[in-house]
């Protein structure tokens, strides 16, 4: 359509100037002594027509000309720009697929050849670290950091990442604090940083970068909290040697992390510790205040365990536990070894029994051995010593 009406456009021009012409009698007379010459109008104003033409056309025709080495240099420089990205394209693509010694060789090209230098760098560096080849790793992070300014905080979160993959824990934490100082905390640092700090064993900076994490919903709930729960048994275990310390630490713990397993590793150092009262008080609130998960079987092993303080007070709470969990293995056999402990021979006989009933267990047996001998019938102490050795096969 557009055609069409330009078409139609010069047409119509044609006939103006046709009917222009026609009706124009006019003339232009030039006069160079001794000549002179008329000319009629409309051929003057043809003639000035092409003259423009060809006088702007010589001058183009100069113009390019003395032009031709710019643009000439200008083309070379364009098609070493559009090779430089490719070359780039070519490291990038080598290194995803995991040919880091052509990755590492396209990436040096695009560096000479000024393409994206500090991203060439980083591209390098990448590929020279999964060669192993540490000496030109570490020379390719320097150079990054050196061409482009803009490629600090990428340059600071690759380097912190090979150092975690170096196992060199201590030194990648460095690097992430001083990509904190200048650029701020974000989500891939975080992880980054909880990676180097578990690393490092700095179990109290473990927590505080999988709480903030767990916040921000960067770590699955399930993750975060293993990840947690490792971290307070490693402290644990870092306290095992004070109870006063030991305590302190399971005290500092919020109440939504201070599970069956934390309460667990931290009764039985103090058990080790012979703080038997306090241990005690840590796992009777457990059992009492929370329902019984992951854990609670150690608990109530750890329960009947306990030697000191009010043993009947404990056959008493655990007897209460027993009537919302009857058929409880665990719970009957510590009932049971809290009753021998008090020398009430036949209710620890019952509940060994009992345990026996519901599962069988090496502990069990070995327990039921034990008093039987005690009791001075060997037979069923052999009995149960042979069972336990078959239960132990079997598991």
């Amino acid at each position: 359509m557009r055609g069409l009406f330009w078409v139609l456009a010069l047409f119509g021009l044609a006939v103006a100037v046709a009917l222009g012409g026609r009706l124009n009698d006019g003339y232009v007379l030039l006069v160079f002594p001794p000549w002179r010459m008329e000319v009629s109008f409309n051929l003057f104003i043809i003639a000035a027509v092409l003259a423009f033409a060809v006088f702007y056309a010589v001058l183009r025709t100069l113009s390019l000309t003395f032009k031709l080495p710019q643009r000439v240099k200008a083309y070379r420089e364009r098609r070493q720009r559009e090779n430089a990205s490719e070359i780039f394209q070519d490291a990038v693509r080598l290194l995803f697929e995991g040919r880091f010694g052509h990755a590492l060789k396209k990436a040096a090209e695009s560096h000479a050849l000024g393409k994206a230098p500090g991203l060439s760098a980083l591209v390098a560096a990448r590929a020279a670290q999964r060669l192993r080849e540490s000496s030109k790793q570490q020379g390719w992070l320097d150079r990054a950091k050196l061409d482009d300014p803009r490629t600090e905080a990428a340059t600071l979160m690759l380097e912190a990442e090979m150092l975690n993959e170096s196992r060199r824990f201590d030194e990648a934490v460095g690097v992430l604090k001083r990509l904190q100082d200048t650029h701020g905390r974000h989500l891939a640092a975080l992880r980054l940083e909880l990676r180097a700090l578990q690393g490092s064993e700095d179990w109290d900076g473990v927590l505080r970068a999988a709480r903030q994490l767990e916040k921000r919903e960067a770590l699955p709930p399930e993750v975060a909290a293993e990840v947690k729960l490792q971290a307070h048994l490693a402290n644990i275990a870092a306290h095992r040697a004070d109870s006063t310390r030991l305590v302190n630490c399971l005290r500092a713990i919020p109440a939504r992390e201070r599970n069956g397993r934390v309460v667990a590793a931290a009764a039985r150092e103090l058990m080790v510790l012979g703080n038997h009262g306090e241990a005690q008080s840590l796992i009777e609130a457990r059992l009492d205040d929370a329902p019984w998960e992951a854990g609670s079987e150690e608990l109530v092993a750890l329960y009947g365990r306990l030697r000191e303080g009010d043993a009947t007070g404990r056959i008493g709470r655990a007897e209460r536990w027993l009537k919302d969990r009857p058929a409880d293995a665990g719970l009957l056999l510590a009932l049971g070894r809290l009753c021998r402990e008090q020398r009430l021979w036949g209710k620890a006989q019952n509940y060994f029994e009992a345990s026996l009933a519901v599962a069988e267990s090496r502990d069990a047996h070995l327990e039921m051995a034990q008093l039987m001998d005690h009791l001075g019938k060997p037979e069923a102490a052999n009995q149960h010593y042979r069972r336990s050795v078959g239960v132990d096969h079997e598991n």
